[in-house]
C-alpha cells in the first residue's frame, strides 16, 4: 500500500517510529515531514499528505500531531479525503468499516506508543464494509449545494425555534 505520512513537531517522534513500522510491514511510505521537533505549523505538513491522497497518488495518509484534531480538520478540507481521529483500536476499526477513512490522525500527546501502533494496525487491516455505508460516503463526497445550515420544513425540532435566529415571536 502507498502511504503518505506527515506530522508537526508535536507528532514528530511517533511519525518517525510509524515510518519504520509501516516500512517493516511492506508499505511504500512517503514522508512529507516535518523533520525535527522544531516548532512548525501543522497545515504545512498535513496539506501535502491530504492533497496526495485526494489526487490518488497515495492510497492512505497518516498524520500525527499533539492531539490529531487540527491535523484531521486540515486534511478533511480536501475532496475525497476522510480523515478520522482515532484513539483506540475500536475507533480505528469503525472509521474504516463504516466511514472508509483513507486518512488517520493520531495524537502523540494523548496515546502511548503501543496504542498508537495498535490503532494504526487496525486502520490498515480493516476493510470498508460497503453496503449502506457507500451511500453515506457518496453524500460526504458530494458538493454542498444551497445555503449551509438550512433545515427542511418540519425539521426544526421544538415548535417555534429556528436555529440561529432564536424563537419566533408569539402571534
Amino acid at each position: 500500500m502507498r502511504i503518505a505520512l506527515g506530522s508537526d513537531h508535536a507528532g514528530f517522534r511517533y511519525k518517525e517510529r510509524l515510518r519504520a513500522y509501516l516500512r517493516s510491514r511492506g508499505h511504500a511510505v512517503t514522508d512529507f515531514g516535518t523533520h525535527s521537533e522544531e516548532p512548525v505549523d501543522y497545515p504545512l505538513f498535513v496539506r501535502p499528505v491530504a492533497r496526495s491522497v485526494s489526487l490518488g497518488r497515495h492510497d492512505r495518509g497518516l498524520v500525527v500531531g499533539g492531539s490529531g484534531n487540527g491535523e484531521a480538520m486540515a486534511a478533511n478540507r480536501f475532496p475525497r479525503v476522510r480523515c478520522a481521529v482515532c484513539w483506540d483500536r475500536r475507533s480505528a476499526v469503525l472509521a474504516r468499516r463504516h466511514n472508509d477513512a483513507n486518512m488517520l490522525a493520531l495524537g502523540q500527546r494523548l496515546l502511548d506508543w503501543d496504542t498508537a501502533r495498535a490503532v494504526t494496525r487496525a486502520w490498515l487491516e480493516t476493510p470498508f464494509e460497503g453496503g449502506r455505508h457507500r451511500r453515506r460516503i457518496a453524500a460526504l463526497d458530494a458538493p454542498v449545494s444551497g445555503p449551509v445550515g438550512r433545515f427542511r420544513r418540519g425539521s426544526r425540532g421544538r415548535r417555534g425555534s429556528r436555529p440561529g435566529r432564536g424563537a419566533r415571536p408569539a402571534r
